[in-house]
């Protein structure tokens, strides 16, 4: 994801590789136990993003404690983090709006990317569970912050020129034809054959009427 500059604090959603300390302790074990239970790339990046959002809790005028954040909080947490953001996107008046690839540079504002925003959404929403909040009350899986994840996502598709395009498709059910036909094709080899034992007793069972006076 868009990594963090300037002043401010480091973007959560910096996902160039584990944390400096994480490595070092990696190395300075030599392969020990320790080394081989150092915690995955995701999950590293995952512990940073949730201290960020803790410290973002904290700076906020006025502060805010984990328990009364809400989806409008999370909100404002993503906004934020566009400061540190990398993607251009676009506004309606540039002339590359719309452009794939810009012949050449503008003045329209880096962002953070959609779909770094999204794998931020989905590790800080884990992280809040593994910390003790309830499900039914994470303020990362609120419906005003999917709503919004997919108002940046549309928006920076227009402006970017980038297609997104729905991969669920139904697939039609072919088994139920195919048993019809088989079982009519039996039907049919069942009732053709006079000749055979078969034959014989299909058409009495199902010629019950037919008499000889």
């Amino acid at each position: 994801m868009d990594s963090a500059s300037g002043a401010g604090p480091s973007d959560p959603s910096d996902g160039a590789g584990p944390s400096s300390a994480t490595a070092a302790g990696g190395s300075a074990e030599g392969g020990g136990p320790s080394a081989a239970a150092a915690p995955s790339r995701y999950e590293s990046q995952k512990r940073r993003d949730w201290n960020t959002f803790l410290q973002y809790l904290k700076n906020h005028k006025p502060p805010l404690t984990l328990a009364r954040c809400s989806g409008a909080h999370v909100i404002e947490f993503l906004k934020y983090l566009d400061q540190f953001g990398k993607t251009k996107v676009h506004v309606a008046a540039c002339p590359y709006f719309g452009c794939l690839s810009p012949p050449a540079p503008c003045a329209c504002t880096l962002r953070q990317a959609w779909g770094s925003l999204d794998a931020l959404i989905g590790r800080l929403r884990a992280a809040y569970e593994e910390n003790g909040g309830c499900p039914e009350s994470n303020p990362f899986g609120a419906r005003a912050v999917r709503i919004y994840l997919r108002e940046v996502r549309e928006s920076q598709a227009k402006a970017r020129g980038i297609p997104y395009e729905k991969k669920k498709r139904k697939r039609p059910t072919a088994a139920a034809p195919n048993v019809s036909a088989a079982t009519t094709s039996q039907l049919a080899d069942c009732g053709g054959g006079g000749g055979g034992s078969t034959g014989g007793t299909v058409s009495a069972a199902t010629a019950p009427t037919t008499t000889t006076v």
